[in-house]
């Protein structure tokens, strides 16, 4: 008896461990500690081994493959509807096993390195730009309480800050010293931002899709390098819809007996991924209205009985399709 499917329920310290025969019958269940993991899979031979992409997912992904295991790994909202009643460590291990022999089963591609550094680039970019939103907003409010207001906008508030180097500033000395506080770490923010985005700068340059999708109106360098870095193999994906579909950019369905129900789009999949293409499309959305093109064309169509947020987020779905194509055929954007 030989173990050919193997679930892994991973996590911080223990791993439970789940493991089959080609006919289902199972061999295998047991807790190992992190650390004795790899000793216990080396000593098994090659097998078809399922783990969720969660947290570590990709760095067990690629550990347990140089082993010569073939590894997937699968959505954790597509492992759920195989767990059997009550959930816990030893059900979970069970479920991944199960859901991985699905032959319909979607997975998820194991991202290198290379691509999971880029990726905690833009994760620590969008953490810190919130980080100097939420400044922005306790400089404007702390000031407002002093009658000093200045229009929308990050830039804006260098116009706020000029008032508490006046003379005739009325903020008292000991709210000044505190807001010199915040104003200091919004600077060294600023700092660090503006280096996240030279190193996202320079990865750009080195690689090859990542320049080949800026070519798309609407992709910067921060949009390109993040689609490069998060969808590694097109092929997983049968058709640009379903990368749409992927990314959360179709409606949500409710249909039923023949009759079709489309709801606002789902938002599943990169909520990072979602939001840059949408910010994306509403900018190219304002010059597209003008353009003599058949992407402008359609986007004119759109507006004549569509709110333009729906059509910025219809447009951000365009654009994810056309992301697709370039990454599956290897092509650069051609102007339509």
């Amino acid at each position: 008896m030989q173990i050919t499917t193997l679930g892994i329920d991973i996590a911080k310290s223990v791993f439970q461990l789940h493991g089959v025969d080609a006919d289902g019958n199972v061999l295998l269940r047991k807790k190992v500690r992190r650390r004795a993991l790899i000793d216990v899979l080396t000593e098994l031979s090659p097998c078809l081994i399922g783990m969720e992409a969660c947290a570590t997912g990709h760095h067990w992904g690629r550990e347990i493959s140089a082993l010569g295991h073939d590894v997937r790994l699968v959505p954790p909202a597509y492992v759920k509807p195989y767990v059997k009643r009550q959930k816990n460590d030893m059900a979970d291990a069970e479920a991944i096993c199960e859901a991985v022999n699905r032959p319909n089963m979607h997975f998820v591609a194991i991202k290198s390195t290379d691509q999971q550094a880029v990726l905690m680039l833009h994760r620590a970019r969008d953490l810190l730009v919130r980080q100097r939103t939420m400044l922005i907003n306790a400089l404007r409010a702390h000031l407002a309480e002093f009658g000093i207001v200045a229009a929308r906008g990050p830039h804006k508030i260098r116009e706020l800050l000029i008032h508490l180097q006046d003379d005739s500033c009325s903020v008292p000395e000991v709210a000044q010293s505190a807001l010199q506080s915040l104003i200091r770490q919004m600077d060294g923010l600023e700092d660090e931002i503006s280096r996240l985005d030279r190193e996202i700068r320079t990865w750009h340059r080195q690689s090859e899709a990542s320049q080949r999708l800026a070519t798309i109106p609407g992709v910067g360098v921060l949009t390109a390098t993040a689609l490069a870095a998060t969808v590694g193999d097109p092929a997983l994906f049968r058709s640009a819809r379903q990368f749409a579909a992927w990314l959360g950019l179709v409606p949500r369905q409710n249909s039923s007996g023949g009759k079709e129900r489309l709801g606002r789009i789902t938002k599943m999949g990169d909520a990072y991924l979602r939001k840059l293409l949408v910010i994306g499309a509403t900018a190219v959305l304002r010059r597209a209205i003008q353009a003599q093109t058949r992407t402008g064309e359609w986007v004119r169509h759109l507006l004549e009985s569509k709110p333009p947020r729906l059509v910025s987020v219809a447009l951000a779905n365009k654009t994810a399709r056309i992301a697709w194509a370039i990454l599956a055929k290897g092509e650069t954007y051609r102007t339509a």
